[in-house]
């Protein structure tokens, strides 16, 4: 265990796109790609989930195809990473990750058993998806489906559902884990939700193109610059940028007691703050394993 001082180092890009259908994410990532690996297509693969809607923008370049069929798990995930890693691949996009939630949210309702423990089963698979990509030696681009996103507020003592929004089909937070996140539009504009590079954040909506992935690559290149203040982890970066919102998400997330007073000892700076709360899921977990509790298909054990 060594103190040292934070320095920029050089860096995989993990970066986010989502969209509606037909907003153009494919065809962005494969510009930014190109930009990325400075013109060279064949350091490009893309594995396409989309029933070979990669091969729509053959005209690009010699970028190369992992066509991934059903069933989307996580393991298959990895597996075709981890081809395109041995293979030497600069650039990997993944096209898109939102049928590996999808898989596993059909997973999750399969299983018999109390549904809130049943999650215990679902989030190491899904971590595992997550860790590889962040570890990948590659940069990544991965592409994520959007859908209207509802809350329900009450209202004359009913609850009504409103619109709050597009939300990315995927388990929430996970834009978090990016470096990058482009949301596109219809129009194909983008705009930056989530930055840590510095380069977009704040700016007004623009067109991915391959001089956007040229941007990137001299930022990822910059090691040992004044560019930016980030240490030279994953993990560093998100102690220092994760706010008191993205805890509390996380604490809904916890599936075991375990699990909760990890998190809350991972975060002194919230722990005041967030007492409450803790105690709450604490409460909630507890009631929700303790076998009186426990439904079976609707029967009550």
């Amino acid at each position: 265990m060594q103190l040292r001082q934070s320095e920029r180092r050089k860096a995989k890009i993990k970066i986010g796109l989502q969209g509606c259908a037909g907003s153009g994410k494919t065809y962005s990532a494969l510009l930014l790609a190109k930009g990325l690996t400075n013109n060279d297509y064949s350091k490009v693969a893309i594995i396409d989930t989309e029933n070979g809607s990669a091969d729509l923008y053959a005209h690009l370049g010699n970028y190369n195809v992992l066509s991934l069929t059903p069933p989307f798990t996580p393991e298959n995930y990895i597996k075709a990473i981890e081809i395109c890693e041995n293979a030497g691949m600069e650039v990997i996009i993944i096209d898109s990750i939102s049928h590996e939630w999808d898989e596993l949210l059909d997973f999750h309702s399969k299983l018999a058993g109390n549904s809130f423990t049943n999650w215990a089963k679902v989030t190491p698979r899904q971590k595992a998806f997550v860790d590889k990509i962040l570890q990948a030696k590659s940069h990544i681009i991965a592409t994520m489906r959007t859908k209207q996103d509802y809350v329900l507020n009450q209202k004359d003592g009913k609850y009504i559902p409103e619109k709050v929004g597009l939300k990315s089909v995927q388990r929430d937070g996970l834009d978090y884990e990016f470096t990058l996140v482009f949301d596109i539009d219809i129009k194909h504009f983008a705009v930056s939700s989530k930055d840590r590079t510095g380069l977009f954040m704040g700016k007004p909506e623009f067109t991915l193109n391959e001089n956007t992935g040229k941007q990137i690559l001299q930022w990822c290149n910059e090691g040992n610059t004044e560019l930016s203040e980030l240490n030279s982890t994953d993990i560093t970066i998100r102690e220092k940028e994760i706010t008191e919102h993205e805890v509390f998400n996380q604490i809904q997330y916890c599936n075991s007691v375990s699990e909760l007073l990890k998190l809350y000892n991972q975060h002194p700076q919230f722990q005041d703050a967030l007492k409450v709360d803790f105690e709450n899921r604490k409460s909630f977990i507890m009631k929700l394993t303790n076998p009186k509790n426990l439904f079976t298909n609707g029967i009550h054990k």
